[in-house]
């Protein structure tokens, strides 16, 4: 009985290094992991006056979020991505809602061709309006007995979006044309998975810093680290 548990147990040795061996060959792509941070002393956000449905809209103060700076430098809602990098692209159905008349998220990524859900949580008129160039434009009411309204963009594109009715709501769709991009959370933190192994440009945008750029290299299985520093313009 000893012998055949020796077998047993080394066989089963066997097929752990063997299902783990293969787990680690068949790993697709690499990571791209890093950080957005601000360039010197960021403005602090403005207060924002609510002006209108008070009792919905002011339960909460609101702030300016076109540039939105932790403690540590790191930048909010900056979206990465990599160019040229191809994938299936996967497009599918997002959510865009309307809550305490701020936009969440207030900035949008997803791969072009997928269709955005804009939600009305609020119980109010709302109205969305795009502006866009690559996909057609459009203003619509959203009364509170209207929950959802559903958008396709089918083309790349970064689209402002702003309500109508409350001057201070605006947000941004960005749709992308590869499936590997990443926004960047309160921290200026990202991490892109999964990217087929080669040579990119990195990619960054920021609704007021702009556009940045570098050059990454990516390996089957390896991490690469790309931290952008954003200063404004001019």
């Amino acid at each position: 009985m000893k012998k055949y548990a020796v077998v047993l147990a080394a066989c089963a040795g066997v097929a752990l290094s063997m299902s783990v061996g293969a787990g680690i060959a068949s790993a697709a792509g690499g990571t791209i992991s890093g950080t957005v941070k601000y360039d010197g002393t960021a403005p602090a956000p403005k207060p924002v006056e609510v002006t209108k449905d008070k009792e919905v809209c002011g339960l909460h103060p609101h702030f300016t979020e076109d540039l939105i700076v932790d403690s540590s430098g790191g930048i909010a809602n900056a979206v990465v991505v990599v160019k040229g990098a191809k994938g299936d692209m996967k497009p599918g159905d997002v959510t865009f809602d309307q809550k305490g008349c701020d936009y969440v998220p207030h900035v949008l990524a997803f791969p072009a061709g997928s269709t955005v859900k804009i939600v009305n949580d609020d119980g109010i008129l709302h109205n969305i309006h795009t502006y866009s160039e690559k996909n057609p434009s459009f203003n619509m009411a959203q009364p509170k007995f209207k929950k959802v309204i559903e958008e396709k963009i089918d083309q790349p594109e970064v689209i402002k979006v702003t309500c109508d009715a409350h001057a201070w709501m605006h947000g941004w769709w960005v749709a992308t044309d590869t499936p590997y991009f990443a926004v960047t959370d309160d921290k200026g933190n990202f991490s892109i998975a999964g990217v087929p192994p080669g040579d990119y440009t990195l990619e960054v945008w920021q609704e007021k810093l702009g556009v940045d750029t570098q050059k990454v290299n990516v390996k089957d299985g390896a991490a690469t680290t790309a931290n952008f520093s954003l200063k404004p313009k001019g």
